[in-house]
């Protein structure tokens, strides 16, 4: 303390902020504290944005290329298969009508994986923040709430 004596009662020295009683704070004050915590909130879901991404796209990553890796050697094993089918039929036709037979059957299955694919790609959801989306609902719904109240 500097060394002077405040003479008022105690409880009445308790309620004194700044010069101002507790209820009774500048207004520029008020506003100046809401929007320092309303960045440093929107700064902190920003934060919890960029890391659920970071995150989903990690996992992207290695899904997409253990698929890729699968997928190549799917190929090479269904290219084995055909030459297998082809020789197979060629045992009753002639190898021409074997080929083409197992040629034809590689288009139609072709086909209907491509029309199948492109049906999910149509309903597939964009990448998003969902967690990061809910906190900021939240926040939102509560900001709202407490001004109502006051």
């Amino acid at each position: 303390m500097t060394g002077t004596i405040d003479a008022r009662p105690a409880s009445e020295q308790h309620r004194t902020v700044r010069g101002h009683s507790a209820g009774e704070r500048p207004v520029g004050e008020l506003v100046h504290q809401a929007t320092e915590q309303l960045s440093q909130l929107i700064r902190q879901e920003m934060t919890l944005a960029r890391m659920e991404l970071a995150q989903k796209g990690r996992r992207m990553g290695r899904g997409g290329g253990l698929l890729g890796a699968a997928g190549a050697i799917g190929y090479v094993g269904l290219i084995a298969l055909a030459g297998t089918a082809v020789a197979a039929i060629s045992l009753a036709l002639p190898v021409w009508a074997a080929a083409l037979i197992v040629t034809g059957a590689l288009f139609a299955i072709a086909g209907v994986l491509a029309l199948t694919g492109r049906a999910q790609l149509r309903y597939a959801a964009p990448p998003k923040p969902e967690v990061t989306l809910g906190s900021v609902r939240a926040d939102v719904e509560e900001i709202k709430e407490r001004a109502h109240h006051r």
